[in-house]
């Protein structure tokens, strides 16, 4: 199969990119670079910081921490990689591993080199912008138009994952409740709702409908966090994050590059390149839209944004909802492994909240909240793939046609629907191979554009 082939033979490949995207990510952010404003020494801000973070967290986020956060650390105890033990630490440090650093990395090395070449050097609204650095490239080259089309398939691809999981998600929660609806159905209808709020909101222009998605979905995050640490098991929580957290640390570069305990390819390749592959299917048509509402800040303040805040609050949401899940499982012995074999872990949150004060809440609070992450997230997206799609666009531009967006948000759910109903998971994980693939290749040329740019005489 095409999905076991490019786990075989690029495995390496997505391991060494994206730990050298975490050290660029160091790199720019100590360097004389750092103090650059985006847009010019008289840029102002389009959004003021608040705003500015709760896009970029709903954008980059989607649904993915909502599904895996009490799921992920289960499959670890469970199933670690040879010569690992299952043990409540190793599960928490691969959860940070996965949901922190890294994918963010992946996300603002492209992010930043598209807002400095759009907005610095004037280059196109198009993936090309990124390569300003190389100044042998010509911007309206049929080589960018490549770029541009094949990064589109790659998000395509992405967005059709992460709906899957969204979808799933939703289901999972319906069929808690009941199974009077056949489950590819209710998958359809759930699909096509979602499809239908992201393209509505995307059609109402840049930044109006996400501005107040946004800011609610962000506030609903952090209630949730609030509510489950307190009403959960609290020092459970706080004891397993610091255990996990060191062992984070001091795995992080053999996790990264995938060697000693960590070369184990099975493991690998079911979960770290599984996440490098589907942050990589999202990270350049995303790019463009981090990079375009970054105006007026500087390139440190862009990063402290785009991946180390971000970064942060994985960690806080993984501690308490990993946590709270290993409790259930080692504590109180419920059976969560055993439920996550036969239902699949879809249904695995809601296992949880049961299990809680205040089940029903929780359970409609949390069923609302992964249909606006989708949304928000799924909103940002398709305004950067129609503006790809479209020719023209400029900081000053009207937003691309609304039908452009329609087709894509169509395309997305089509593609979703048809993958979890028939594959379920796996499904999920073979879409993001699909579409990490050929971003894999792009993300290896702009860590050598950004090397490059850190070394140019003058940078600004």
């Amino acid at each position: 199969m095409v999905n076991s082939w490019i786990l075989e033979h690029f495995d390496w490949l997505f391991s060494y990119t994206s730990f050298a995207m975490v050290l660029l990510c160091m790199a720019v952010f100590v360097s004389p670079v750092g103090a650059i404003k985006i847009g010019g020494k008289d840029a102002v801000p389009m959004l003021n910081k608040w705003r500015w973070f709760t896009i970029i967290l709903c954008t980059t986020i989607a649904v993915g921490i909502l599904f895996w956060g009490v799921s992920e650390p289960l499959y670890h105890i469970s199933s670690p990689p040879n010569g690992i033990a299952g043990t409540p630490e190793f599960a928490m440090s691969s959860v940070f591993m996965h949901w922190s650093i890294t994918p963010y990395a992946i996300y603002t090395i492209p992010a930043l080199l598209f807002a400095l070449g759009y907005y610095n050097f004037n280059k196109n609204y198009s993936l090309g912008a990124m390569l300003f650095s190389i100044k042998s490239i010509d911007q309206n080259s049929w080589v960018i138009t490549l770029i541009d089309a094949i990064c589109l398939f790659a998000l395509a691809a992405g967005m059709s994952a992460v709906l899957g999981v969204g979808m799933l998600s939703l289901a999972g929660g319906i069929l808690n409740s009941t199974e009077v609806v056949h489950k590819p159905l209710l998958l359809g209808i759930i699909g096509l709702a979602i499809v239908l709020s992201f393209t509505i909101s995307a059609a109402s222009g840049l930044l109006k409908g996400i501005r107040i998605l946004s800011g609610i979905n962000v506030t609903i995050f952090i209630i949730i966090c609030v509510i489950v640490f307190t009403i959960g098991p609290t020092s459970f929580i706080i004891e397993n994050t610091l255990s996990g957290l060191k062992a984070y640390f001091v795995n992080f570069i053999p996790h990264s590059l995938s060697v000693g305990s960590f070369g184990d390819k099975e493991w690998m390749h079911s979960w770290t390149t599984f996440y490098w592959a589907n942050w990589m299917a999202w990270a350049p048509i995303t790019a463009l839209f981090l990079g375009r509402i970054s105006y007026g800040y500087t390139v440190r303040q862009f990063i402290l944004f785009n991946w180390l805040i971000p970064a942060g609050f994985g960690i806080i949401w993984m501690s308490i909802f990993s946590g709270t899940s290993l409790y259930f499982e080692l504590k109180e012995s419920l059976g969560l492994v055993d439920v996550l074999n036969d239902k699949g872990p879809e249904v695995i949150i809601y296992q949880v909240f049961n299990n809680l004060p205040f089940a029903r809440g929780l359970t409609i609070l949390f069923l609302f909240t992964v249909f606006i992450s989708y949304v928000t997230a799924a909103d940002s997206n398709t305004e950067a793939m129609s503006a790809i799609s479209t020719k023209g666009i400029t900081p000053e531009s009207s937003n691309p046609p609304k039908f452009i967006k329609f087709l894509w948000g169509i395309l997305i759910g089509m593609v979703a629907w048809v993958m979890v109903s028939y594959a379920g998971v796996d499904g999920v994980k073979m879409l993001s191979n699909l579409g990490g693939l050929p971003s894999l290749f792009l993300m290896v040329i702009l860590c050598l554009v950004m090397l490059r740019f850190l070394f140019m005489k003058k940078n600004y």
